[in-house]
């Protein structure tokens, strides 16, 4: 089961992320100033940057597990039950997230 520090290490492990916390607790992961996850210390979930295709394809494979973000959820961030998550799937997501956010020159940094 993955936790917060999790999500922490592996978002921080990707070129030219950083950490921030706005609203006064949540923190999110951005890459060039552009955020791609949010969430928590404290939490037990996480929102990440998504299309709508993947984030249909997720909550139809476990309601569970995954679903439509609060505020962002039209735009295709999914929100992950970390309680519930394979850690290796969460990794991919993270890094799809980070894909899709990251300017091309450093998505060549990191191999799919």
């Amino acid at each position: 089961m993955p936790t917060f520090d999790d999500v922490r290490s592996i978002s921080l492990a990707l070129p030219e992320v950083e950490e921030h916390v706005t609203w006064g607790t949540d923190v999110n992961f951005r890459v060039r100033n552009k955020m791609f996850v949010i969430g928590g210390d404290e939490g037990d979930h996480v929102s990440i940057k998504s299309n709508l295709t993947t984030q249909a394809d997720l909550i139809d494979l476990d309601p569970e597990t995954f679903a439509s973000a609060a505020y962002v959820g039209r735009f295709g961030w999914v929100t992950v039950n970390l309680g519930r998550v394979d850690r290796a799937l969460l990794e991919k997501l993270l890094r799809d997230a980070w894909r899709s956010t990251a300017p091309a020159r450093l998505r060549g940094l990191v191999p799919e």
